[in-house]
């Protein structure tokens, strides 16, 4: 198990799990075992298994940082650095491949109407 880290999120990321908290949870069941709709729990697990995705914690393990303020806590991260950053260098690679292909495309299709407005005159 990796060491526990402290992290920092954004007021936004802080912003979207209040709300997820918060949404209100009709309890209706169409077949009388299950709810029709996620209830706030359900919503705010959601919210910090997309933001531990997002940062690379492991949601369950995350904890208060006390006199640190609602931005901050600690948790275990589910990846360790190697391997964040062995991603990280994936995904830039295949960004940097992605945009190299659209802007041969771009250049393609600007050419294509370059070369047809210049042979109408």
């Amino acid at each position: 198990m990796y060491p526990r880290t402290n992290y920092e999120m954004t007021q936004t990321d802080l912003d979207a799990i209040l709300e997820a908290c918060s949404r209100p949870a009709p309890v209706i069941s169409f077949d009388g075992v299950h709810d029709a709709f996620p209830s706030r729990q359900e919503n705010a697990n959601r919210a910090w298994a997309a933001l531990g995705e997002k940062m690379g914690f492991d949601p369950m393990t995350v904890q208060p940082i006390s006199g640190k303020g609602n931005l901050f806590f600690s948790a275990i991260p589910s990846e360790n650095e190697t391997q964040r950053n062995e991603r990280l260098q994936k995904e830039a690679e295949a960004k940097r491949v992605s945009d190299i292909s659209r802007l041969h495309q771009e250049i393609d299709e600007r050419r294509k109407a370059l070369d047809i407005l210049t042979s109408t005159r």
